[in-house]
């Protein structure tokens, strides 16, 4: 049986930020970057009584993400090799299941619907690996945490790290090649 790798979609194969710091600096006329938010989430540096959450419910946000770079070659390549299941999240924004379902299926329409994990608490996900910008959903995770880097999570330590898909190609694929 092959070896399970779950994936966390949010910033790590949808760029989320891009689009919450446009959407962001539109609606509340502020020019933020990726660099004011090293070390920080956009809720610790918005302008004072945003509530950032508020942003995600904004109709298309979810179904308008760009796709991380490389991102879907490599889980294609992956899924040659591993079982691969796309683990979101999205109890922290239940209005976001139907966009992220269409984002998923339009853009890895490789993964099967049965490999696609809405959840809150990633700790019930039974995988070898876990790919994720948030080191939260390591803490109960049974399987390896692999930090995938994210302007948030630059001063986090302690875990492997990735910083691109060709890092995650490099660290999974070359023992199959």
């Amino acid at each position: 049986m092959n070896k399970r790798i779950a994936i966390d979609m949010d910033q790590v194969i949808a760029d989320t930020l891009v689009s919450l710091l446009d959407y962001y600096n539109k609606q509340y006329d502020d020019c933020l970057t990726e660099k004011d938010l090293y070390g920080k989430k956009l809720r610790e540096v918005a302008k004072c009584g945003i509530q950032v959450q508020e942003l995600y419910k904004i109709p298309k946000f979810f179904k308008e993400l760009k796709v991380m770079e490389h991102s879907q070659e490599v889980i294609r390549e992956l899924s040659k090799h591993y079982e691969i299941f796309i683990t979101t999240a999205a109890m922290e924004v239940p209005t976001s299941f139907t966009e992220k379902y269409e984002w998923l299926n339009e853009h890895f329409p490789f993964i099967p619907d049965s490999h696609i994990v809405f959840c809150g608490d990633k700790s019930i996900i039974h995988a070898d690996y876990l790919i994720d910008d948030s080191p939260r959903h390591f803490t109960r995770f049974k399987g390896q945490g692999i930090l995938y880097t994210a302007p948030h999570n630059l001063h986090v330590t302690g875990y492997t790290r990735v910083n691109s898909w060709k890092d995650v190609a490099d660290m999974f694929l070359q023992s199959t090649l």
